[in-house]
C-alpha cells in the first residue's frame, strides 16, 4: 500500500476485539516507533506496551469511557523533559512534539499491520504516572489503545480542504 493509502486507511478506532495481538505485529511497530526521527535525535522517549491484565484493568481506570475499556492493549506514550533538546532561541522544550512524531509512526505501522488506534490525551495523567510507576522526569503524554477494530467503524475523515491550511 503507497504512504496516501496508508494515511487514508488510518482512523480513530473506538471499538475493539478482545483477542491478542501477535507479538511479531507489535515488534514491528515497536521498531519503526523506533526510528521515528525526534530533535537532535535525542528519543526523549519511553513506551510502556501494556497487555497484563490487571495492570490493563488499571490504566483502563485513567479515561472513563466505555470504548476505551474494549481494547486489548494499551501503549504509554511518555515525555522525558530532562533528555530532551530545547531550542536555543526561546528555550522550547520539544519533548512533546518527538513523542508526537513517534506515537504517529505507531499509529501508521499499526494501520500497515491491520490494527486499530486512536490518540488519547484526555486522561488522568497523575493517576497513569502513579500507576505505572514513573520516575519524576517521565510524564505521561499519550494513550494509544491498540488492537483489532470489532466492526467497520471507517467514518469519512473530517478535515480542512487544502486552501484552508495554507498560508496566503
Amino acid at each position: 500500500m503507497d504512504f496516501l493509502e496508508l494515511v487514508k486507511q488510518r482512523h480513530s478506532v473506538r471499538n475493539y476485539e478482545s483477542r491478542p495481538i501477535e507479538p511479531e505485529k507489535l515488534e514491528y511497530i515497536l521498531e519503526c516507533v523506533r526510528l521515528a526521527p525526534s530533535a537532535v535525535n535525542f528519543q526523549p522517549w519511553k513506551f510502556a506496551v501494556v497487555t497484563d491484565p490487571e495492570l490493563l484493568k488499571q490504566i483502563k481506570t485513567v479515561y472513563a469511557r466505555e470504548w476505551f475499556q474494549t481494547a486489548p492493549c494499551v501503549i504509554v506514550a511518555c515525555a522525558d523533559h530532562s533528555s530532551s533538546w530545547h531550542r536555543q532561541a526561546d528555550g522550547k522544550d520539544h519533548a512533546d512534539i518527538d513523542v508526537a512524531i513517534a506515537v504517529e509512526h505507531l499509529c501508521l505501522a499499526a494501520t500497515q499491520q491491520g490494527l486499530g488506534t486512536c490518540w488519547v490525551c484526555n486522561f488522568d495523567v497523575p493517576r497513569c504516572a502513579e500507576i505505572m510507576g514513573l520516575s519524576e522526569n517521565l510524564i505521561p503524554v499519550v494513550l494509544i489503545p491498540i488492537g483489532y477494530a470489532a466492526k467497520s467503524d471507517i467514518l469519512e475523515k473530517k478535515r480542512k480542504a487544502k486552501d484552508e491550511i495554507l498560508l496566503k
